[in-house]
């Protein structure tokens, strides 16, 4: 029975402005408050719901520093659980880089450059390097140093990138395990960043200081307000593992040679943003060529390349995440993947040196795909040459239908219609003697699409992907992810 979904088919959606309430405008949110009321729901729990799925992108904090100061403790402290990977040496790699943080009730993303690996060129260069990458996509910066030990020459590296880069630091003095250890950190003025924040990121001991003061430094949203200069370019990161041809394709589509490859892991350079003229229109390419493995420094090239990546994607509207055809597609393709699809990134797949397959190899690939890229089916992808420039007139396309499916809205009248239908023609399945229903929702946000819906018990995960399978058949969303939360009905009938 679903007469408690009241489709008008009406669209109120206004459009022209983002509201306080999401991507829903004024008349529309109000219906749907309505319905909230109708069907028992906490009304301040329905508009938190909608509030918090339809953020934008979310403000990136960096946290930096030199080997062992406790950056990784310190990133663990903050998200609130135990994520990144902890040691006592350098050199420790892992897949994600990026983790989303909450505190005082804002959402931000954090990104952790710990775990990374001294190489030949010496410490300084080692910790410019990723320091450089992390600030790249911040838009504040947590500058770890330890206190007990006091400022090194490194540290004082560090300072001159935070100079250069102009963003807002907060200096944390880590280590600080008590009264006694305070002295220490004062000695930290030496820096010039202004006051340092005593911490002990070990024992949570002035965490929450030091996050107030993040949370003052951090925009409201992130300054990279994406789509709203008109006419201006779209941001595409073209990412990819090493060596699998990005500098090549950047330079053909740029009809000219744009990147320098530099061989040596972890070097630093100032990024590249590259302007292109491409199916008649100007995109800007996020740079993230460059990086390249070194046997003897596997790990710390992986970490590099995995953190520079992170900074490219969070600066870009749609990822382009270019395979080798030629090879199996790896875990490292996989990971990377995934990464723009966490970062809630447009996406197109574009399979690199598809002129020298033969027709054994390009059977096997397609296998490939369906098991190893199955949760993606939805990224439009191109076969293409970065060498001889073969289907580059199929980028563009592909580009442009992935960023119109990141920016589709469906009306919350037609979304419930939708629901309605969908709810009755196939029910959750019974557990425990309950059926769950999904009641009603949403979509609160767009860039990419997040819906909000509302049910009256919980909805399995298997539930979930069938909604989201059917919402891609029936409204589109092609080339982006997206994100369904599920609020329940605590009590049923409860009126407010």
């Amino acid at each position: 029975m679903n007469d408690h979904i009241q489709p008008d088919g009406s669209d109120a959606y206004e459009g022209a402005h983002e509201h306080d309430h999401g991507a829903l405008g004024d008349a529309e949110f109000a219906e749907f408050m309505e319905l909230a009321a109708e069907e028992g729901f906490d009304l301040e729990d329905v508009e938190g719901a909608i509030e918090a799925a339809g953020h934008g992108p979310l403000p990136v904090l960096a946290v930096v520093g030199r080997p062992n100061v406790g950056k990784s403790t310190l990133v663990n402290r903050i998200i609130g659980r135990r994520e990144a990977v902890v040691e006592d040496k350098p050199g420790v790699t892992r897949d994600r880089v990026t983790y989303e943080a909450e505190w005082a009730g804002r959402r931000f993303k954090v990104v952790d450059t710990g775990g990374w690996e001294q190489d030949v060129l010496g410490i300084d260069a080692s910790v410019a390097a990723q320091a450089e990458y992390a600030i790249e996509a911040a838009d504040a910066v947590v500058f770890v140093v330890d206190a007990k030990v006091g400022a090194t020459d490194t540290d004082e590296a560090v300072v001159r990138l935070l100079r250069k880069a102009g963003k807002p630091v907060v200096l944390c003095a880590n280590k600080v395990d008590g009264p006694s250890g305070e002295a220490d950190a004062a000695y930290l003025w030496s820096l010039g960043l202004g006051e340092p924040h005593p911490v002990s990121a070990l024992h949570g001991r002035g965490t929450g200081d030091m996050l107030d003061q993040v949370l003052e430094a951090l925009p409201e949203a992130p300054a990279q307000s994406f789509g709203t200069a008109v006419g201006g370019p779209r941001r595409v990161a073209l990412i990819g593992r090493p060596n699998v041809g990005k500098s090549s394709l950047l330079n053909k589509v740029a009809g000219e040679e744009r990147v320098v490859v530099n061989e040596i892991a972890g070097t630093t350079r100032d990024p590249v943003d590259e302007m292109i003229e491409l199916g008649g229109k100007t995109w800007k390419f996020v740079d993230t060529a460059g990086i390249r493995k070194r046997v003897h420094l596997q790990q710390g090239a992986d970490y590099y390349a995995s953190l520079r990546t992170a900074a490219a994607v969070e600066k870009a509207e749609v990822a382009v995440v270019l395979i080798d055809a030629a090879d199996s597609i790896s875990v490292q393709d996989q990971r990377i993947v995934t990464m723009a699809v966490e970062a809630g990134r447009a996406l197109v797949l574009a399979y690199n040196k598809w002129d020298t397959l033969d027709e054994e190899r390009r059977y096997y690939l397609e296998r490939e795909i369906e098991t190893e890229l199955g949760q993606v089916a939805w990224a439009p992808r191109v076969n293409v040459s970065a060498r001889t420039g073969r289907h580059m007139e199929k980028l563009v396309p592909a580009i442009e239908t992935a960023l119109e499916g990141w920016e589709t809205r469906v009306p919350t009248g037609r979304l419930n219609a939708f629901l309605g239908e969908l709810v009755a023609a196939h029910p959750h399945p019974v557990r425990g003697g309950k059926q769950p229903r999904i009641l009603f929702g949403t979509q609160a946000g767009t860039k990419p699409p997040r819906f909000v819906l509302f049910a009256s018990g919980f909805i399995e995960a298997g539930y979930r992907r069938f909604i989201e399978r059917r919402l891609r058949e029936e409204f589109g969303f092609e080339g982006t992810p997206i994100h369904i939360s599920v609020r329940v009905r605590e009590k049923r009938g409860r009126k407010k």
